[in-house]
């Protein structure tokens, strides 16, 4: 059983695990969806479709939402501090 389990995590704690990191997720993306299309997307509605630069805004913002929170992912897992 050691080898199938080498952190000593039952399936209740590993179930409750996944169900915190799926929460996670969902937040994290309800809170980039939510962020950039306030930058991004302009109140009055013209087009149907996002024009192209909304989609420009919409991709740098993603993306540097994306870097930002791997840099805080990994600050916190080295247990750092970030740079002065």
């Amino acid at each position: 059983m050691a080898a199938n389990n080498p952190m000593g995590i039952d399936k209740e704690q590993a179930f409750g695990m996944a169900e915190t990191e799926m929460e996670y997720r969902v937040e994290l993306f309800n809170r980039l969806a939510q962020t950039c299309f306030n930058k991004c997307v302009d109140k009055r509605y013209k087009e149907s479709e996002l024009n192209m630069g909304e989609n420009s805004c919409i991709d740098r913002c993603v993306s540097k939402y994306w870097q930002v929170n791997s840099m805080i992912g990994q600050l916190l897992s080295a247990g750092g501090r970030p740079p002065m």
